[in-house]
């Protein structure tokens, strides 16, 4: 069981009450007087977010009122997340329903987190009795995930490059058993040029890391994850505020670590395979240049219309090479675009597909999950906005429009129409605080991703 959950031991624990302004007059109303005159006297109306805690006799903690949003308004369901950064330490339980039980346990879970390895940054002392209904397992491997995840991402880039991330794959496969390979430096040249292309100019040697795990006769699933540990434009250098937070240019690999976790813990019936072009994206003598061609690992060629469009090179190798094993269900996640950012904001992240049953499956699971997607389409008219004059295919088409949608339809052309695949933008950052979403690092579409792959292989 996650630490921040409580094993059944029968210790008194602190009851936490959730109003909303429709249903704060009755639950008032049965509170003992002083309670109600305590309440009165600070102010408290029940607002989403607002906590109270009501004075015992003895000076101790009675119960907690906690504000949540009224049904039929827009809510945030990870709301109880603010908890644990606003309660005295102690043991709590819930007294009464919130919107969505199992969110609001996660969304607990979630807020306790803290990334602490070069501070002290102490984890909030409380602990939440787990309420009768909920599957506690399944909830401490999805925060488990989460927290990998936010780990990964959260660590500067001088402690997280390419071999460090291997060794971060490499633990989680031995964790379950999975066989794990890696195809490292020059290696990668002649199988995997573009990885090689885009990593040759860093001291820290490119990789491509694979680890599979299950039954090989279950279904094969194909996670593909973009791991470019530090990117600083290439030499179509990036202005510093764009390299501020380019360490979570890996975020596409560790949210994907975090939803093999997830899988491999739960013991879905998949064949899964992993799949994380791991590179350091940096300026050098042996930097690849503007308008250079390289011949891809799938055939056609690829002119550099900019180095700062690297994520999609190296997923391209690595989706054609995840592509000659004919998975049943191929996924790759990214943090790929400003441009999804710029239509979609950094909490929305948009997914593509042409399959319309895996769509609406991902948008079904993304909403109960609380872990939003958007649907994209791959705009077939925006193609040829990706020709070459030179080549077989630009990297990165001028003009600027669509951005986020013409990389998608780049990383099409290294996957075969029979295979059904779903690309996914993410941001993978929390540029300011919410509950149960601290700044920084975060896990996203993984939740909603796990969550299709439950309902279809458990």
């Amino acid at each position: 069981m996650h630490s921040v959950f409580e094993a059944a031991s029968g210790a008194p624990s602190t009851a936490i009450t959730f109003v909303t302004k429709s249903n704060w007059l009755a639950i008032s109303a049965a509170l003992p007087a002083p309670a109600q005159a305590f309440a009165a006297a600070h102010g408290f109306a029940a607002k989403p977010g607002a906590c109270l805690p009501l004075p015992a006799a003895d000076g101790s903690i009675a119960q907690v009122l906690f504000g949540l949003e009224d049904d039929g308004k827009p809510r945030d369901l990870f709301r109880p997340g603010q908890l644990p950064g606003l309660l005295p330490p102690g043991l709590y339980h819930f007294a009464n329903a919130p919107h969505d039980l199992r969110l609001a346990v996660l969304a607990f879970a979630l807020g306790c987190y803290r990334f602490s390895r070069y501070r002290s940054n102490e984890a909030p002392k409380v602990r939440l009795v787990p309420p009768d209904g909920i599957d506690m397992a399944d909830i401490g491997r999805v925060a488990e995930a989460a927290r990998l995840a936010r780990d990964l991402i959260n660590t500067p880039s001088n402690d997280m490059g390419p071999a460090e991330l291997e060794d971060a794959a490499r633990t989680l496969a031995t964790r379950f058993g999975a066989a794990f390979n890696c195809i490292a430096g020059d290696e990668l040249a002649k199988g995997f040029p573009l990885i090689h292309a885009v990593g040759m100019a860093s001291p820290r040697a490119p990789r491509l890391i694979d680890f599979s795990w299950g039954d090989p006769t279950h279904p094969k699933i194909t996670l593909v994850g973009k791991g470019v540990c530090f990117d600083t434009g290439g030499l179509d250098l990036k202005p510093s505020s764009g390299m501020l937070i380019m360490k979570k240019d890996m975020g596409g690999a560790a949210n994907v670590l975090a939803l093999a976790l997830m899988v491999m813990d739960a013991g879905l019936k998949v064949r899964l395979r992993v799949l994380i072009p791991a590179v350091e994206n940096a300026v050098a003598g042996t930097a690849f240049r503007p308008l250079d061609i390289f011949k891809s690992r799938k055939g056609p060629t690829v002119e550099i219309g900019n180095t700062d469009a690297e994520g999609r090179l190296v997923l391209a190798d690595a989706l054609a090479y995840a592509d000659e094993d004919k998975p049943e269900l191929l996924i790759d996640l990214g943090t790929l675009t400003g441009a999804a950012r710029v239509a979609l904001g950094p909490d929305l992240p948009p997914y593509y597909t042409d399959d319309e049953a895996l769509a609406l499956d991902v948008a079904r699971c993304a909403t109960a999950q609380n872990d939003p997607l958007w649907r994209l389409p791959l705009w077939a008219p925006y193609d040829a906005w990706l020709d070459s004059k030179t080549a077989d295919i630009n990297n990165a088409p001028s003009g600027g429009f669509a951005g986020s949608i013409t990389c998608a339809l780049f990383l099409q052309r290294f996957v075969e129409p029979t295979t059904t695949w779903l690309h996914v933008d993410i941001y993978g950052w929390t540029p300011s605080a919410k509950p149960a979403r601290p700044e920084g690092g975060e896990c996203q579409a993984a939740r909603a991703i796990y969550a299709l792959l439950s309902q279809r292989y458990a």
